[in-house]
């Protein structure tokens, strides 16, 4: 099975401060190991055998256009106000080819075999999450900071990958969408949940297996946890100190 890969390459509503410091207007487009951020998560994507096409999807799609090289696989779409807004678009389009595999421009690490092995674990599943344990990324990277969700058995923070089956993942994006703003607080997300949901996570007495199991049930589809081998599939570049670490990476350094 192959997948549509979907790059999210948009800006943030408003002046993106964050971009604006590298000298450019759209996150997508500060440069990273010296060349415009988008192009690393796009050649990773490309170079995975579980990839069929990509879509990149950006207010500005002839700019991203711009700084990627050709190639017959890649489509260039104008994307709406938000990612959830976007996804549910492409749920309705009949030309949307399922399944899909979603991952963002900020991706900056992400390689091929990183999005294979996802791939391959979102097998059978209605939705994946792909996601990097926090003892996995904290051996490689001590003193890294990322938002963390603990869990009876370990602590985990997202990997933005997401592996979406077809359109009957409807529900689940119009979930998302209820707390798109808040996808930084964890908490919120678990305790739409329900109260025992929330409160089992709170106590560490659910397995991060047990609370998707409890989403799964709530909205009528499987959904699954992908733990991803590569401790650098939890790092993004969405503030000056991950922009600094990622070059430091990159060089050898960290």
């Amino acid at each position: 099975m192959k997948f549509t890969a979907v790059l999210l390459a948009g800006s943030r509503p408003k002046q993106d401060e964050f971009a604006a410091q590298f000298g450019t207007d759209m996150k997508a487009l500060i440069a990273v190991g010296g060349e415009p951020m988008v192009r690393r998560p796009a050649r990773a994507l490309l170079a995975s055998r579980k990839i069929a096409q990509l879509i990149i999807l950006s207010q500005a799609p002839e700019r991203v256009a711009n700084v990627i090289s050709g190639d017959p696989r890649i489509q260039f779409e104008k994307s709406l106000g938000t990612i959830a807004e976007t996804m549910l678009a492409m749920c309705s389009d009949p030309a949307t080819r399922w399944p899909l595999l979603v991952t963002t421009a900020d991706h900056a690490l992400l390689d091929s075999a990183t999005v294979d092995e996802f791939a391959r674990g979102a097998a059978g599943s209605d939705i994946a999450i792909g996601v990097v344990e926090r003892q996995n990324l904290l051996q490689r990277l001590p003193k890294t900071e990322r938002t963390w969700l603990k869990f009876r058995g370990g602590a985990y923070t997202g990997a933005n990958l997401f592996a979406l089956s077809s359109p009957k993942v409807r529900p689940a994006i119009e979930f998302w969408r209820a707390v798109e703003q808040d996808r930084k607080k964890g908490w919120r997300l678990v305790g739409l949940l329900g109260p025992i949901v929330l409160v089992g996570t709170a106590l560490k007495l659910l397995r991060i297996d047990d609370v998707l199991a409890r989403a799964s049930r709530k909205l009528g589809l499987k959904i699954r946890a992908v733990q991803l081998s590569d401790p650098l599939a939890g790092v993004d570049v969405d503030k000056p100190a991950d922009h600094s670490l990622v070059e430091e990476i990159l060089a050898g350094k960290a």
